[in-house]
């Protein structure tokens, strides 16, 4: 039987710039791609990988603060960096959850996505390998 994969507690990221960093507390969840309009606009590539943490265990520790957020729809903000303009975040009004561009997070190479949101939108020659869903049970 394979060894149980341990996530440390804590991680950490930053925009390109750096001026903003922030660090996060807690084991990351649903690492996926998103291929919505929205991310495919924003990153100008054919998906985009998130994770989540819980809202309050995101603290941003750089000197630039928050990042500047935008709403790609009503109740959905986008946070990035207003000097060099890396996405970082996104956010939904009334969630406890925020998501950052997974490739935002220092030990990124440490998570694989396990989704893929509006993957019939993505283009046609994307072909995705998913990782094993550790919380989902077939």
């Amino acid at each position: 039987m394979a060894e149980p994969i341990v996530v440390p507690d804590l991680w950490s990221g930053r925009c390109q710039c750096g001026d903003h960093t922030y660090e996060a507390s807690g084991i990351p969840d649903d690492p996926h791609l998103c291929s919505c309009e929205h991310c495919t606009r924003l990153s100008g590539a054919p998906a985009m990988a998130w994770v989540g943490f819980r809202r309050d265990a995101l603290k941003w520790t750089g000197p630039a603060g928050e990042p500047t957020y935008f709403s790609t729809w009503p109740t959905l903000h986008r946070g990035s960096c207003s000097r060099c303009r890396t996405q970082l975040t996104s956010v939904a009004d009334g969630s406890d959850m925020i998501m950052v561009t997974m490739f935002s997070l220092t030990r990124s190479g440490e998570l694989a996505p396990v989704g893929h949101s509006y993957r019939e939108a993505a283009a046609h020659w994307m072909s995705i390998t998913l990782a094993p869903d550790p919380q989902r049970r077939t």
